[in-house]
């Protein structure tokens, strides 16, 4: 056994002795002494074979890369001249006495003495080297960590730590289930979960008054920087407290985490509503750090002949907003040019803008190709209700509510980025007061959130204008970044009963579906409310990651499949009769 890891040794430790395993970092030979970095999880130590020890010194001469080893020696200090202040080890090294070579090792298809930019594929083809690297270790450490720390948070708090299954039925929690089929029962199949949504809840209905887990989750959906088809979150729900006090829980767990892990003081969490969020920064989830606002002109539009204007600020469907962006007249066309075909990704037609160069100078300060389309009077109008100032550049969005508000939104984060208007702080929030329902293309009402998130209105406003019933919903935010979100609970079955109804669920479906949630809330079930965080996104953002696949051990590829293990694959005919499954041959779309 070890008696110290690498990157433990301190001057504290010197003229000990010590037996260090790990790998070979990088070898040196100077002149007949050889320098071996040995590298462990905590960090690294220098070891020094000289000639003396003829044998180990020998071993030394034939060890290369990423060699594993064990090294027997004792601490000294550096000699002057020598000292790398910029290593925790720095101040010290092992004269080496004796040397084992535990396995060699080919050559490494990643470099992990420097930071160099290796394609992706290759990182997760060799994951296993790749997480050898500092900077994967540090995260994954970073992760366990904070894991840890929640934990030890929500033990204090009462919680109970209990593990709920993974293969369930198929809930409608908004996007595709992996189905898992069964040998036991033809014809049917499990579902792996999208969340432990409806276990937790009959946890409360059961007694258990505190739940948390960190689980295990899936979902079969278009990925992207923040999403993978297995992924982790933190969920928790109690019983016998509202939206406010379950709020204040988690605020206090997420500040703790911070504070434990980062040294940071998150203070204050404003509250803000969906429709204040939807109005000012066009998305539930804005970045505070960006001071850039969205602002409705439809008033000022319904009059002029300019169509692409008038048109929308006339139809209750639609929305005309400006985004003022201070020192944005610098912007070159070629720039403006990239960002119309931004957010047409959003669905815009087009993005109409006004540089202002001069605000003194009045229409002769002002430069657009949509100036000659608008009144004066009304130009003037529109500069002072934006409180513009010489040097910037208006932008326009005029279309259905959801393009603007997505488009503009999008743009909004897009160009605070480019022109460093990002400031560097910690921006919490939480956004509450959440309509229940939104309608699909086709006009069917869909759960903004679930279907078994309590309505703050009874059942007879809920049945009577569904449209206008707000949730007893809350979302966490932090820095743009949606970190968790939950609710208060549905449990009266009459209320479940009344929402399934405006869902389109119809009492038979929803007795095949959720008859025994139904029953567990008939029989006596508690006032309960939850949240569940992104636990991977949540390690992404505290470790200034770019995706949660730099925070995930072993990660999936942007098609939902592992380079490691060469997953999903093919199973035998023997395993999908045992199953009842015939393949249907699948036709190659080109």
């Amino acid at each position: 056994m070890r008696s110290h890891y690498c990157g433990e040794l301190r001057e504290s430790h010197v003229d000990e002795e010590v037996l260090l395993y790990g790998w070979v970092h990088r070898r040196r030979d100077h002149g007949g002494v050889i320098f071996l970095d040995v590298r462990d999880r905590e960090g690294i130590a220098q070891v020094v074979y000289d000639p003396d020890t003829e044998e180990s010194f020998a071993l030394a001469e034939g060890v290369r890369s990423e060699y594993v080893i064990c090294v027997r020696g004792k601490v000294r200090l550096r000699p002057e001249g020598t000292i790398n202040e910029e290593m925790p080890t720095g101040r010290i090294e092992v004269l080496g006495k004796q040397l084992e070579i535990l396995s060699a090792a080919n050559t490494p298809p990643i470099q992990l003495d420097e930071h160099v930019e290796v394609h992706e594929d290759l990182r997760l083809n060799y994951r296993y080297i790749d997480l050898r690297r500092p900077e994967m270790l540090e995260r994954l450490r970073f992760r366990s960590k904070v894991a840890n720390t929640l934990r030890n948070f929500l033990d204090r708090e009462g919680f109970l730590d209990i593990e709920t299954p993974l293969l369930t039925r198929a809930t409608p929690e908004g996007a595709r289930d992996y189905l898992v089929p069964s040998r036991t029962h033809p014809n049917r199949f499990f579902a792996l979960p999208q969340s432990p949504q409806l276990f937790k809840q009959v946890l409360m209905a059961s007694g258990m008054d505190r739940y948390y887990q960190i689980a295990k989750c899936f979902r079969d959906e278009d990925l992207r920087a923040d999403r993978q088809p297995e992924f982790t979150q933190i969920d928790v729900e109690a019983s016998f407290m509202d939206e406010e006090e379950i709020m204040a829980v988690m605020e206090a767990m997420i500040s703790h985490v911070f504070k434990e892990n980062l040294d940071v003081e998150l203070g204050e969490f404003p509250r803000m509503s969906y429709a204040d969020a939807m109005r000012r920064f066009g998305s539930d989830k804005p970045d505070l750090r960006i001071d850039l606002e969205l602002v409705d002109i439809a008033e000022l539009m319904v009059g002029v002949d300019f169509k692409v204007f008038s048109g929308p600020a006339a139809d209750p469907s639609c929305r005309v907003a400006a985004l003022r962006v201070p020192g944005g007249a610098s912007l070159s066309r070629k720039v403006i040019d990239d960002y119309t075909d931004f957010v047409a990704i959003y669905g815009a037609k087009g993005l109409a803008w006004i540089k202002v160069n001069d605000i003194g100078a009045g229409s002769d300060g002002l430069q657009s190709p949509i100036l000659k389309f608008m009144p004066e009077a009304v130009v003037d109008q529109l500069l002072k209700k934006l409180h513009a100032e010489s040097g910037d550049i208006i932008f326009f969005g005029a279309d259905k509510v959801k393009t603007v508000n997505e488009a503009l939104g999008a743009l909004r984060l897009k160009v605070a980025q480019d022109l460093g208007q990002v400031r560097p702080v910690w921006a919490p929030l939480w956004v509450v007061d959440f309509p229940m329902f939104e309608q699909d293309k086709e006009g069917a009402l869909t759960s903004l959130h679930h279907p078994f998130t309590a309505p703050s209105c009874d059942v007879e406003a809920l049945a009577s204008a569904p449209l206008a019933a707000l949730s007893r919903a809350y979302d966490m935010v932090l820095n743009g970044t949606e970190l968790g979100g939950g609710s208060v609970r549905i449990n009266q079955p009459e209320m479940q009963r009344e929402v399934f109804k405006v869902l389109g669920i119809e009492e038979e479906e929803a007795r095949e579906k959720f008859g025994f949630l139904l029953d567990a809330l008939s029989f006596g079930c508690p006032p309960h409310g939850g949240i569940a965080f992104g636990f991977d996104r949540l390690i992404m953002l505290m470790t200034g990651a770019n995706s949660i696949r730099e925070v995930i051990a072993f990660p999936k590829t942007q098609s939902a499949a592992c380079p490691l293990t060469n997953a999903p694959g093919q199973v035998s005919n023997a395993q999908l009769r045992e199953l009842n499954i015939r393949l249907r041959e699948v036709k190659n779309s080109s």
